[in-house]
């Protein structure tokens, strides 16, 4: 009597996701820092008054912050929106 060996293969993938940037906010000499907590809250929406201030702040202090971590096409969305709004804002690949 033969023993047959059945091999089932895996159906499951595994998903990568996308890629996630950084988009970061330079502290400037131009930009008051009402018009740069404004321009953040315009720019990403989900941020709230305290939190755009924090990142202000933390620019301001120690010339640059994160403003938020997301995929690629967003972040550069973000970017060119405070780029729009004259502040100096660039991204890079999250660690």
């Amino acid at each position: 009597m033969a023993v047959e060996t059945i091999q089932q293969q895996s159906t499951s993938t595994v998903r990568k996701h996308a890629p996630r940037y950084k988009v970061l906010l330079h502290n400037d000499d131009f930009n008051s820092m009402e018009h740069v907590v404004q321009a953040l809250m315009k720019s990403v929406s989900s941020l709230t008054m305290p939190q755009a201030v924090s990142i202000m702040m933390e620019a301001h202090t120690n010339g640059i912050a994160l403003v938020i971590t997301c995929e690629q096409e967003h972040a550069e969305f973000y970017c060119e929106m405070l780029k729009n709004h004259g502040l100096i804002s660039t991204i890079e690949p999250e660690d």
